[in-house]
Order: structure tokens, then sequence, then C-alpha cells
């Protein structure tokens, strides 16, 4: 007898007189436990309560954002007054491919914490806690479960620790994502989450992971790239994203580690950049290198090359003075790399002002465009003979080689930015995007290589007699040949008439029609001034014409609806117009789509639609492999797609992007042929 009871009271030493688990509870393929890491307790106290997961083998449970299906695991506490129980905290979460889904869960053994706070007066001798956990647990087919776990924990003068599951709240701690402190924000424009985060250091970053449910497309593909210690994530919208809230939670994942992140929701002047392929690895001397190539382009469009011709023919013709001819395209240079620094300062101050603005952004406000109409009708008038403007931007006959002096050459720059500005050539939408995606040094210099490429040819006649030796000898023909030169200025005249009209509707572009012959009566007088053969009564006749030509535009009426302007100029059955809701609806659908985004304002938009884009071979190829076409009209201010451009790392039109499914988005050329768009679709619809 005596040695039954010993061998009892032996058992009952090895029992602990308070357990830390509420002990095992059994559902459907998964078993589970409550733990706390104390036995005892103190009031005052913080410590840590662990759902410990274990499911059979390949079944597993979700994630807090389950992903394309599957549900989160939820929680009930009940607790007595003085105890409060912290959120989840949720372990690094398993791509889970389910094709065509993607979830978000854990494989095998799994185990949530919580943090459990004691009030500093707590005074019972023991806390009771009770728990409903819910829960499902999948592999080919879905259960779902939950159960109710009690434990009770003594409160005493001493913290006791459950010394036993020391090493499961420890391996748990270390599946955490760890805390990055970094700023962050997000946008969801453009059919896609976008993300871009200043890193406190570089991380390569394998995957990352939304916690927002029904955000993103989880299946879709993510692009990831790193700009110095900038990290930019793109992930295509789910199909049934409604709405986010301002602050999301974001888990970074390294080959070693994952790190969470809090992210603000962008406002409508952030700049959310995301690159496509190489675009986001350039680096800063080929982008100024095409800054340059870009710059250089733009001395062949039409509305600048008439008064660049007679500025580099004024170059050549000094080639006996050449102290003189190497101030004059240094000073000439001066004027276009400064109009275009200040150009890229107002768009910089625009942009910190909150303005969702981009290159060409001041051909969107019409008024701006009818002054261009006037200048370059002016100009145009000029060359014909009508009247001689001074700064040497024009002049005829034998003073065309006369020396123009400084100001003339500096002024004569800034002209030709700005009859540029409407204008974007080969490699200047990269160089411009990398720009706008940069600090404001490096934006400046960006657009300083711009400007600087533009002046190069001046700057080559001065410094390098070949070239000059190249041009034809100054004579009587010059005289013609500026005559010449101003039907190209009134073509670029009456296409910004034409887009000034498309901005502000005919009744207004009646009125600039009006203001043009102001201009050219104006123009006429001073002329005649100019000749002796008018007087005073002239001069203040032209100013007044003047001054009325300038107010007409200002008293048009305000600019109609662009869907009220009737169709676009391209086949209307052709295209659809864009939004961000149908683009994202159309790729939810798994149908190919070619985005166009474009301006009347832009020259090189203009002629690919002529070329390539509005052609019968195009038409068909996107009949033949069932693209839907939708157009973005940018000639007024859009913020919507100045934030799709932005996602291009573009900062003007012409974007063309193809979306082919199961593919990453595709970013054709600024220049088009007629063979681009065919040829493309051919290669995609090849690949698997």
């Amino acid at each position: 007898m005596r040695s039954v009871i010993f061998l009892l009271l032996c058992c009952n030493l090895l029992i602990p007189a308070h357990s830390a688990s509420s002990g095992w509870q059994t559902a459907k393929h998964l078993q589970a436990e409550l733990v706390s890491d104390y036995r005892q307790v103190t009031a005052g106290q913080q410590l840590q309560l662990a759902l410990h997961f274990v499911p059979d083998p390949h079944w597993h449970t979700y994630w807090q954002n389950p992903g394309d299906s599957g549900l989160a695991t939820s929680l009930s506490w009940q607790l007595p007054e003085g105890v409060t129980v912290g959120e989840i905290q949720w372990p690094t979460p398993q791509a889970i491919p389910i094709p065509p889904l993607m979830n978000y869960g854990f494989a095998g053994a799994t185990v949530l914490l919580s943090d459990l706070s004691i009030a500093p007066d707590y005074a019972a001798g023991s806390i009771n806690i009770q728990l409903q956990a819910d829960w499902l647990v999948c592999e080919e087919v879905c259960i779902p479960a939950e159960a109710q776990f009690s434990l009770t924990l003594p409160v005493g003068d001493k913290a006791i620790a459950a010394s036993e599951y020391a090493a499961l709240f420890q391996q748990a701690r270390q599946q955490l994502p760890q805390p990055l402190y970094a700023s962050g924000r997000f946008d969801t424009s453009g059919g896609a989450f976008s993300a871009t985060i200043e890193l406190p250091q570089p991380l390569e970053i394998n995957a990352f992971f939304v916690a927002a449910p029904e955000l993103v497309d989880h299946a879709g593909a993510q692009q990831i790239s790193l700009q110095g210690n900038q990290l930019l994530l793109q992930q295509p919208l789910n199909t049934y994203f409604s709405g986010v809230a301002s602050q999301i939670e974001l888990v970074l994942v390294t080959a070693k580690a994952a790190y969470t992140v809090q992210l603000q929701q962008a406002g409508p002047a952030a700049e959310i950049l995301v690159t496509q392929g190489q675009q986001s690895d350039t680096a800063l001397w080929l982008v100024l290198l095409m800054a340059a190539g870009g710059g250089l382009i733009l001395n062949l469009m039409p509305c600048v090359f008439p008064v660049l011709s007679l500025k580099a023919l004024s170059i050549a013709a000094n080639s006996s003075k050449q102290a003189q001819q190497r101030r004059d395209a240094l000073v000439y240079s001066a004027g276009v790399v400064l109009s275009f620094v200040a150009l890229a300062l107002l768009l910089i101050l625009l942009r910190a002002a909150g303005e969702a603005v981009g290159w060409g952004f001041q051909l969107q406000n019409p008024y701006l465009v009818a002054l261009l109409v006037y200048l370059l009708f002016a100009l145009g008038l000029s060359l014909s003979g009508v009247v001689q403007f001074g700064l040497g931007l024009m002049n005829t006959g034998g003073g065309l080689t006369a020396a123009k002096g400084g100001k003339g050459s500096f002024f004569t720059g800034v002209l030709a930015v700005v009859v540029a500005s409407p204008c974007t050539a080969p490699f200047m939408g990269s160089a411009l995007g990398y720009a706008v995606s940069q600090s404001a040094p490096v934006a400046l210099l960006v657009f300083a290589a711009l400007g600087l490429g533009m002046a190069l040819p001046f700057l080559l006649l001065a410094f390098v007699p070949g070239f000059a030796g190249l041009l034809p000898k100054p004579g009587a023909w010059m005289d013609t040949l500026k005559q010449w030169l101003a039907y190209p200025l009134y073509l670029s005249a009456v296409w910004l008439l034409w887009v000034y009209g498309r901005q502000a509707g005919v009744d207004a572009q009646a009125l600039l029609l009006i203001g043009v012959v102001c201009i050219a009566a104006a123009c006429w007088l001073w002329g005649r001034r100019q000749l002796a053969q008018a007087g005073t009564v002239s001069v203040a006749l032209a100013l007044l014409l003047l001054l009325l030509a300038l107010a007409l535009p200002y008293l048009a009426p305000s600019p109609q609806p662009r869907q009220a302007l009737g169709p676009s100029h391209d086949n209307a059955q052709l295209s659809q117009a864009w939004s961000a809701a149908k683009l994202q609806q159309l790729r939810q659908q798994g149908k190919p789509v070619l985005v166009n985004m474009t301006a009347d304002w832009c020259i090189t938009c203009l002629v690919n639609e002529r070329v390539a884009l509005n052609t019968e071979s195009s038409k068909a190829a996107l009949a033949l492999y069932d693209v839907t076409y939708l157009k973005g009209d940018w000639t007024l201010r859009d913020a919507a797609i100045t934030e799709y451009l932005r996602l291009y790392q573009r900062d003007g039109v012409p974007l063309y992007v193809l979306y082919w499914p199961g593919q990453p988005p595709q970013v054709l050329p600024q220049i088009l042929t007629p063979d681009t768009l065919q040829q493309t679709l051919q290669q995609l619809s090849r690949q698997p």
C-alpha cells in the first residue's frame, strides 16, 4: 500500500501544477493547440500566445490575404476585464500555385502569434482565456473547421516561463517578416498595382506579397526592379478590385529573409514610376546619350527646320570671322540649353505643386496653342518678306550674312525650343521618362543634354571648319530659299490651328482665324513702317491689331469636353476610348489589347497613325488576332493618362503598349513602321 501511495506522489510531482497549453484539438487533416510562453504570469506583464497548427502532409492553411481562393484563419477571443490581445502576427507566406490560380498560405506546421497584455492593476488570481478559431485546410479539396480552446494562467508575484515551449516560440518569431523602416507609396491607376519604396540599403527582392485581399491579380506577373535604393514594383490589379485603404502592408522576400513595410496611397501628383524590362537598369550616361540624340533629331521637325536652316547658313556665311562665328554658336547653344533647363524647372515645380503634367504640357493649354499659331504665322510672314523681325531671328538678302549679335543668337535658341515643344523625337521618350523619376539635379542634367543635342549642329559648324565647308556658298539663292522656308511654317501654323479647334471647338477656332488676320495686318503695317512708307498712325493701328489678336483666344468659349467634339480623326470603328477600368476589364478577360497614348499636337503620333496604325494591313492584323485597340487622348490635360505614362517611365506621347495574355506588357518603338504591329503580333502569337 505504501509503495502505491509513493508511486502516485511521484507521478503528481512529474505533472506540472499549471499547463501552458490548452491541449491538442483534432479536426479533419489538422491538429491545433493554444500555447502560452509563460505558465505563470504577473500583473502588468505582456506575453505571447501561439495558435499551433500541424496539418497532415500536403495540406495547408492560409495567410491574411489567401490569394485567389481560400480563407484566412480568424480568431475570436473571450478574456477577463483588464486583459487585451493584439492582432495576429502572420509568418511570411508561401505562394501556393493551383493553376490557373495562385494562393498564399502555409504548408506544414504553422504558428500564429498574438500579444497578450495584462493591466498593472489586475487583481484576480488567474486569467481564463477562451478562443474560438475558424480556419480552412486544403489540399485538392478544402475543409472548413473550427475549434474552441481554453487556457488558464495563474497570476502570481513572479512570472514563470514555459521552457518546454521556448523553441516553438523562438522558431515562430524567426518566421515573422522583420519591419523595414522605409518610406513607400502605392498607386492603382493604369490597370495595375504599382509601388515605389525608398530602401535604407539595396536589397535583392525575389517576390512580394500584398496583404490587402482583392487588390492584385495574384497569378499575374510581378515586375521588380531596383534603381539605386529605390525599389519599383508592379502587378496587375485583381478582377474584383473595387477600392483599397489608404495604407496597406507589403511583405518583401529575399533569398535569406523577409521584411514588412507599410505603404501609403499616392496622391494625384505622386510619381509612381515602374519600368518595363531593361529601362530600369539604364545607365545615366546612356540616358544622356539618348537625350542628346533626341535633341539632335528635333532639328528636323517642320516647325523648327526653317528657323534653324537660316541660322546654320548665317554661321556658315561668317566663316571669315571665326571668333564671331564661334561666339554666335555658343550664345545660341546657351539659349537652347537654358530654355530646356527652364522648361524642366517649370515642370518640376508644377509637379511639386500637385499638377499632373509631362512633356508638351504647355500645349494642353488652348491659349498657349493660339499664341504659337500667331508666332509661327508671323515668322512665316517674315520669311516671305512682309515684315523683318530683329534680334537676329530672321533677315533677308545680304543682311542674312551680316553679324547678328549675341542677343539675336540667344533668342534664336529660345525660339527653337518654343517651336520644338510639340515634338517628341526618337530616344526622347525614354530619356525624359527616366529624368522625371530621378532627383531634380539629374532631371535638369538630362534636359540640358537634350538642349546640347539640339545645339550640336551649330557647334560643329562653328568649331569644325570642315562641316561649314559642306554648305553651299552664300548668294542671291538664299533669299529664294528663305521665302520657300516660309511654307513649312505656314503649314505648322495650320496644324496647330487644327489642334486648337480640336481643343476649344469650331467657334473658338473661327475667332482665332480672325486673330490670324489681325496678325497679318499688323505685320504688314509694321513692314511698311520699316520701309518708311507708314507713319505713327499705322504703328498705333498695328499695335491695336496685335492686342486684339491676343485678346480673341482669351475671349473664346471654354473648351468643350473631348467627347462633344465628334469622333476621333482616325477610323472611329478601329479604336475605343482608353480608360484604366476598360483596360483592366479586357486584361482580366484574357483579351489582347493595344494601347495608343497620343495627342493632336504630337507630330510623331499623327505620322505613326497615318503610316503604321490606320492602314489596311494593321486593321487586318488587329482583326486577325482579335486585338482591342484603346486610344488615350492627351491633347487636353488628363491626369489618368499622365499616371499611365509614368507606369512605363514615359513623360510624353507617343506611347504604344501591347498586352498579350500570359506575357508581360510590350512597349513598341516610338517610331513605327508599316510592319511593326503585324510582326509584333506574329511573334507574340507564336510564344507558348
